[in-house]
């Protein structure tokens, strides 16, 4: 195998980059075609190639200002990140890179990489092959719920107190603003079209929200969520009431899932739970459409537990010579 390095993404590139995506383990919005993610960034683009030069494995990296290499996307937008390769051959194509690097000084930084991937379960003992460690730390959890074939038999799957309290939410919104209604946005110029709805929201849900949608974020999105909503990746909700958005969601969809993505709300509705009450209709939408899972994306917070998920494990791998193995971290099979 060949590792060949870029500085930058290469338009050409892009129909090649998707291809690897779309045959990877791992199939999310995150790993496809990122030009998007690339804005200001120094880039360390790394294509692993088999000898009929097909492309088998990419690793798009750029460099922080502490001078470690991340991977491009970040943990800041990117819910789950990995080496974008072929299903199959990661561990062949993590072994080139691993040897191609071997003299190099800067740190590789993975983040948010899920428990199931073969970074996290085999890369401690391939980088140790080339004088390298790899340290796995479990880095957060994601909340996920296996979706059933109807809304009823997911609200009987709930506890008895989860389920009174939805229920009790829901009624009281249809009770006390009785022309409210959860409207979905589909297809990049209706998406584009409604943003500034979502961001507004956003932006006053809460102090730490309007800082993270700084004008370099708002350029994100702006270009992000219509790109992906060409290919069916993307859903923008809104809860109405009195003719206004009270509370929306960008969700992401792929491969039978829906991520909920980013939220903003109006304050002055809280009392109607405008949150719950709109969730509540996302997951009567995915299961309706037949979709196999609702994955809550990073983060425990307290609204999501309350729809009783499962947690799914996405850990930090940082690879180097100063990167010693956490021996409780992957233990004989998996992750702990």
């Amino acid at each position: 195998m060949k590792v060949e390095c870029a500085d930058r993404l290469d338009p050409a590139e892009a129909s090649a980059w998707d291809a690897v995506a779309g045959a990877a383990r791992l199939r999310c919005p995150f790993l496809g075609w990122t030009a998007v993610f690339a804005e200001g960034r120094r880039l360390d683009v790394r294509y692993v190639r088999d000898a009929d030069g097909r492309v088998l494995a990419i690793l798009p990296l750029y460099e922080t200002e502490s001078g470690a290499l991340e991977l491009l996307g970040g943990a800041e937008v990117s819910d789950y990140l990995d080496l974008i390769a072929v299903a199959g051959h990661e561990e062949e194509a993590w072994a080139a890179l691993l040897a191609a690097r071997a003299a190099e000084r800067a740190r590789w930084v993975l983040h948010a990489v899920p428990a199931p991937s073969p970074t996290v379960r085999a890369l401690p003992a391939l980088a140790a092959t080339v004088g390298l460690g790899a340290d796995v730390m479990l880095e957060e959890r994601c909340p996920v719920l296996g979706l059933p074939s109807s809304w009823d038999t997911y609200l009987a799957s709930l506890s008895g107190k989860h389920r009174h309290e939805l229920t009790r939410k829901i009624r009281r919104f249809e009770r006390e603003a009785p022309e409210g209604r959860a409207v979905v946005v589909r297809g990049p110029e209706a998406v584009a079209a409604r943003l500034g709805d979502f961001l507004a929201l956003h932006r006053r849900s809460r102090v730490g929200k309007a800082k993270f949608m700084d004008e370099r974020m708002e350029r994100f999105f702006r270009a992000a969520l219509p790109a992906l909503a060409e290919h069916d990746g993307v859903a923008l909700w809104f809860l109405e009431a009195a003719g206004a958005p009270i509370a929306s969601f960008v969700c992401l969809e792929w491969d039978g899932t829906v991520g909920l993505y980013n939220s903003g709300f109006a304050p002055e509705a809280a009392s109607l739970s405008p949150g719950l009450v709109l969730l509540s209709h996302l997951i009567r939408d995915a299961i309706a459409r037949g979709r196999a899972r609702f994955d809550f994306l990073r983060g425990e917070e307290r609204y999501k537990l309350e729809f009783e998920p499962t947690l799914e494990e996405v850990f930090r791998v940082t690879i180097g010579r100063d990167a010693a193995p956490h021996p409780r971290q992957h233990p004989e099979g998996s992750p702990a």
